[in-house]
């Protein structure tokens, strides 16, 4: 079995897009419209994508405060001072849970977690 991809409902396609894009790395791999008022997107870098759905008749997303997404890093202090620079608040961090790895997380447009691991 294969993990193919995770499903985040936004709030904006657009501005998730451009958050997945500058901020995480990932390419859209494909957008579609679903129906009158559905639009997918499909973003990854490999086998593993993340895909977001904009309802435009469903403005509240509900993301679980307990639940992130974890994307590898070569340099934590490089991706700190980075997205620092564009303006987005580290929640948490950097934490060193063992000398092997050390990871903060950020929120993305909708409220979800994602945190940026670098292993050493």
């Amino acid at each position: 079995m294969k993990f193919s991809w995770c499903t985040i409902m936004v709030k904006n396609l657009n501005e998730s897009i451009a958050f997945y894009e500058d901020i995480v790395g990932l390419k859209v791999n494909r957008r579609f419209e679903a129906g009158p008022e559905t639009e997918i997107a499909f973003l990854g870098v490999g086998g593993t994508e993340v895909e977001l759905i904009e309802n435009k008749g469903k403005k509240d997303v509900n993301i679980g405060k307990d639940i992130s997404l974890g994307f590898q890093v070569e340099n934590l202090d490089e991706m700190m001072k980075f997205v620092e620079e564009k303006g987005i608040k580290i929640e948490s961090g950097p934490i060193k849970p063992n000398p092997k790895v050390r990871f903060f997380y950020i929120l993305d447009p909708n409220g979800l977690k994602i945190q940026f691991v670098e292993n050493l």
